[in-house]
């Protein structure tokens, strides 16, 4: 006699709505995790292994209560150690907290020569703005005394800069200064070899 064949029993998440064995690939794998550990633990047994470890891990950080003092063991959680609000960037670097002073901005102008074409010279001023000068203006006091072109673009930053064409580094921080009072000659800097100089060093 022919044995009767039964219908397989399907067991289907009802997070995904998929069977229990698939889980794995639906994108709310998370979501089902918690279900198919009450439900289906011989399916994903690392699963119950990752939930015991990480519930060995909390009782570990527990102290018992009755201490003296209310004293906290050495494992305790609650306090955050000081090694842990470091924050490492790769390579073992500390990544250090920025301030809201350090995000002011100090008033500075800088001033950078860019050689295009190996031939062509254009001196970019940045900061101007920071000490309440109009740059549509100041690019045109430029280019008069200059006599050469001077716009006013966005640079890689989007903050607007000054471009003049040519090399006019070193006579433009007395024209600043001559034209401009409330620009110090201390705040204006120049970019040589990639690294800030001061004008009046």
């Amino acid at each position: 006699m022919a044995v009767k064949l039964q219908p397989v029993q399907v067991l289907y998440c009802p997070v995904c709505s998929m069977p229990a064995e698939y889980c794995e690939f639906s994108p709310e794998f998370e979501k089902c995790k918690s279900w198919l550990i009450k439900n289906a633990p011989d399916l994903y047994p690392q699963l119950v292994q990752e939930a015991a470890d990480k519930a060995a891990e909390k009782l570990d950080g527990l102290t018992v209560g009755g201490e003296e003092d209310g004293v906290k063991g050495e494992g305790s959680s609650s306090e955050p150690k000081k090694e842990d609000e470091v924050k490492r960037l790769p390579g073992g670097k500390v990544k250090k907290k920025v301030t809201f002073e350090d995000m002011q901005e100090k008033p500075e102008v800088v001033v950078e020569k860019i050689v295009r074409n190996k031939r062509k010279c254009v001196t970019i001023i940045k900061g101007l703005d920071m000490f309440g000068i109009k740059l549509s203006e100041a690019s045109k006091k430029l280019g008069k005394k200059f006599a050469s072109g001077a716009s006013v673009v966005k640079g890689p930053t989007d903050k607007e800069q000054i471009d003049v064409q040519g090399d006019i580094m070193y006579d433009i921080v007395e024209f600043i200064t001559d034209t401009w009072k409330s620009v110090p000659e201390s705040a204006i800097y120049f970019i040589e070899d990639g690294r800030k100089v001061s004008a009046n060093a």
